[in-house]
């Protein structure tokens, strides 16, 4: 975390079950600062999705946007990319509305594992949304702050919200979710529990819009990952890592391996973090270096991807990736490098 204002939006964003915590007991989920061209964003741990409950009174909004008309702004708008985005994401019509405010999912886009979603938060009257002086880059979203998938399984993610016009009735927020199972297929509920802004001054979230939203939704996309491979090993840090798939997509990358060792964790004050476990979280996760060479030779890093390390016998496996900051054609990309080890894109051409 970079500073005190993610930590505490961080930790607002965590919510466990019993259930939830006891499977999480030997299980660590890491979520990791990724730089994004996005001028704000808050970056969410979340180690279980909880499960969907249909809400009276929430349903269909009204406003049916296509996916390339929501998407193409936000992650790109060239022909290549918008052929992506209008092949693989899905329209959205549900939302909630409480105390003259509506917030609506527009739309979807993703992959087996991975998920962006756009939202609106609209005021109905037509008036401004947020007051003068309020910035994007303050807001915060109480409650769950998005959607939580029925998938049972570890997910990180980010969010963030974009203004686009201040003097308007509405803002948009976006949402990624890294899943360890497959997400698609499956139901989301979104709920969101009052608009606030981070005061700089008084050092705590000061409510802007009062209300509760909730609703659900299905998640349903075309797939378009591709497996690059499995199998190679590298050595690192006197451990040997054996990659077990490396999948790509137009909107994502994840990377699973296993380590040779069983990564020992250390009982630590809630929400802190022993310098013996940050070594391991580092030797085990952070210093596995994953780069995305486009086919114009740019160089991706996203080794700070987030993802979750678990400790088995004698071994330890981990999954790490994330949501691309933009959609990026399979054409378009040459290789993916995973500890030193390269997996060519056959569909680059």
């Amino acid at each position: 975390m970079e500073n005190l204002f993610e930590y505490r939006r961080e930790m607002d964003s965590l919510r466990f079950s019993d259930e939830e915590k006891a499977r999480l007991i030997g299980e660590l989920a890491v979520s990791r600062p990724t730089a994004r061209r996005r001028p704000v964003k808050r970056m969410v741990l979340v180690a279980a999705a909880l499960t969907a409950v249909l809400v009276v009174g929430a349903g269909a909004t009204g406003v049916l946007k296509n996916a390339v008309e929501v998407f193409s702004p936000l992650l790109g708008g060239s022909v290549a990319q918008t052929e992506v985005i209008d092949k693989i994401g899905r329209p959205i019509d549900a939302g909630d509305t409480d105390n003259g405010v509506t917030i609506s999912a527009d739309a979807i886009i993703g992959d087996r594992y991975n998920a962006c979603i756009v939202y609106t938060i609209r005021r109905d009257d037509g008036t401004p949304l947020l007051p003068e002086g309020v910035t994007a880059n303050q807001l915060l979203m109480g409650g769950t702050g998005g959607a939580d998938l029925n998938v049972f399984c570890g997910t990180h993610g980010s969010s963030w919200f974009v203004d686009e016009d201040p003097a308007d009735n509405k803002i948009q927020m976006i949402q990624t979710i890294s899943a360890d199972r497959s997400l698609n297929n499956c139901t989301a509920t979104a709920e969101f529990d009052g608009l606030r802004r981070w005061d700089d001054e008084a050092g705590q979230a000061v409510s802007l819009i009062d209300g509760h939203w909730k609703f659900r939704f299905d998640v349903d996309f075309e797939d378009a990952s591709v497996s690059l491979g499995g199998g190679e090993t590298f050595e690192q840090g006197g451990m040997t890592f054996t990659i077990t798939d490396v999948l790509v997509s137009p909107v994502a990358v994840r990377v699973e391996y296993e380590v040779d060792s069983a990564a020992a964790w250390i009982d630590a004050p809630s929400g802190q973090i022993s310098d013996e476990d940050r070594r391991t979280q580092e030797r085990y996760f952070e210093q596995v270096e994953i780069l995305l060479t486009k086919a114009d030779g740019t160089v991706m890093d996203l080794s700070s991807s987030g993802g979750s390390i678990r400790p088995k016998v004698e071994k330890t496996r981990c999954i790490k990736g994330e949501v691309l900051d933009q959609v990026i054609p399979l054409e378009e990309m040459e290789s993916l490098s995973v500890g030193g080890i390269v997996f060519p894109i056959q569909n680059n051409g």
